[in-house]
């Protein structure tokens, strides 16, 4: 090797090796911004929502992944994603809507097997609803594998005759709590997370809500309205775009169910 070269390799990984300790302290810094003002446990949301007018069967509304998907950070358990959906369901579909959320704070994908394994045995939603990704940008975990894991997960709802909506991993760079360029590379891993989560999604036969560019730049432009106290999730407001983002596909999944595919 010449003395250019190894001069070269070794500016290389002194850059890397600087990046590596700064990505490594903004992640600390961020953690510190964000805390965990908020607790563990989403409001408990699940019951039968209706309105006066809305009798019959419910529907049956099951929801999926992570702190997002428990809806973390409403104020109050109208305002979770799962109720915004309910209603939204309720209000089209003129019937009440039975709500079961699966979804667990701090769930990575790899995290859904154990929620399906937690649900009454028999029991069939009309209409499933799976939001994730986050935590698995967080802890780094590789977008292939986090992507086999929902397509693996969706292929047990869809046995089971479940219609499957997914949405898919937020844009975290719109989360301003965390410091560049580590909101930018948070940003780019999002994205390529949930353009995997897309094509696994579509591949086991779930409808797909992209939401990084469904609601990312209503967040961005918005975040103190868009946010809850901890800059890290959704508020009541956050809740309902995301929800509003969501039911086109919602809707689409319960008027025109796919078939069942075969049990594995």
């Amino acid at each position: 090797m010449t003395l250019t070269a190894a001069s070269t390799v070794a500016v290389l990984g002194a850059t890397a090796v600087a990046m590596r300790t700064l990505i490594s302290r903004q992640a600390a810094i961020a953690r510190r911004r964000i805390g965990k003002p908020l607790g563990e446990q989403a409001l408990d949301a699940d019951r039968v929502w209706r309105g006066k007018k809305h009798p019959g069967e419910p529907v049956e509304l099951l929801l999926l992944g992570d702190s997002i998907a428990a809806g973390l950070g409403a104020g109050h358990r109208r305002d979770t994603l799962g109720a915004r959906l309910a209603k939204g369901i309720a209000r089209d579909a003129a019937r009440p809507v039975r709500l079961r959320t699966a979804a667990v704070v701090g769930s990575e994908t790899s995290a859904l097997t154990a929620q399906l394994a937690e649900l009454p045995p028999g029991y069939r939603a009309d209409v499933a609803v799976i939001v994730v990704g986050g935590n698995d940008v967080t802890h780094r975990v590789p977008a292939t594998r986090a992507a086999a894991q929902l397509e693996e997960a969706i292929g047990i709802l869809r046995a089971r005759g479940m219609p499957v909506v997914v949405g898919t991993c937020p844009d975290l760079g719109t989360l301003r709590a965390v410091p560049q360029p580590l909101r930018t590379l948070a940003s780019r891993s999002s994205r390529q997370l949930a353009a995997a989560q897309a094509r696994a999604a579509q591949r086991a036969g779930a409808r797909v809500v992209g939401l990084a560019r469904a609601v990312g730049p209503v967040f961005a432009e918005n975040p103190d309205e868009m946010f809850s106290i901890d800059r890290f999730h959704p508020s009541a407001l956050g809740y309902r775009r995301t929800a509003d983002a969501l039911l086109p596909a919602v809707r689409a999944a319960l008027e025109n169910p796919p078939p069942p595919e075969p049990k594995p």
